[in-house]
């Protein structure tokens, strides 16, 4: 008898069907898993649940995209720039259009971004940090931004 060898059940399918709204589709009830599970180390891995750093990152980069809208729109007023050729276009046919297709670029992003954040982009680097690295910048925008006003109301 060989006690070596580790017997692998999970090739067998034990998940229950689900229909197709169901309460985890609907956010009422949520799964277990936050990590990925260990023999699938460096493949993409989904998970059912999000960590709230992870949330608070997110909610972090959406808010400092609305300051970023506000402030734009405030340093154009006081005779600035748009850099950005789609946005200028968004500009000058509307504003309220510039305001939506920005917040919905951002969020539709960021929902991409969630969704694979466990997917390795290179030997140690995750979608996770991209998220992080995307916080970063979006902050020394708005520091530049609000610099920018300074010395335009000055």
């Amino acid at each position: 008898m060989d006690f070596t060898t580790a017997v692998n059940h999970r090739s067998e399918d034990r998940r229950q069907s689900m229909s197709f709204f169901c309460a985890y589709h609907l956010g009422i009830k949520t799964g277990r898993r936050i990590n990925e599970r260990r023999f699938n180390k460096g493949a993409a891995a989904y998970v059912d649940r999000y960590s709230s750093h992870l949330m608070v990152c997110v909610i972090g980069i959406l808010l400092l995209s609305i300051c970023d809208a506000v402030f734009t729109l405030k340093i154009l007023a006081n005779g600035g720039e748009e850099l950005n050729w789609f946005m200028a276009v968004l500009i000058e046919d509307s504003v309220s259009k510039f305001i939506a297709i920005k917040l919905a670029l951002t969020s539709l992003a960021l929902i991409l971004l969630v969704i694979h954040h466990n997917v390795l982009i290179t030997n140690k680097i995750r979608v996770r940090h991209l998220k992080y690295l995307i916080l970063t910048g979006y902050s020394v925008l708005i520091g530049y931004e609000l610099h920018l006003l300074k010395l335009a109301t000055a």
